[in-house]
């Protein structure tokens, strides 16, 4: 994945366990920050009240984007 494929608010998956931050593969979450030019990206995960349970940086290997229409 090329650091352009993500953009602000897009909305992602884990594709790996993060067991230090009891997050597990396949959480969605909503990038909220390009952090050093595409390097990481802070994502931002929230429960169905759209309250975040937790937010950290994560590098665009362990994201996949999410897609809801054809492209």
């Amino acid at each position: 994945m090329t650091t352009n494929d993500i953009k602000l608010l897009d909305v992602v998956a884990l594709t790996v366990d993060i067991p230090s931050e009891n997050l597990k593969r396949g959480q969605v979450g909503t990038v909220v920050e390009i952090l050093a030019d595409g390097a990481a990206y802070e994502v931002e995960f929230s429960d169905n009240q759209g309250q975040t349970y937790n937010s950290l940086a994560i590098p665009p290997e362990q994201l996949m984007l999410l897609h809801f229409q054809a492209a």
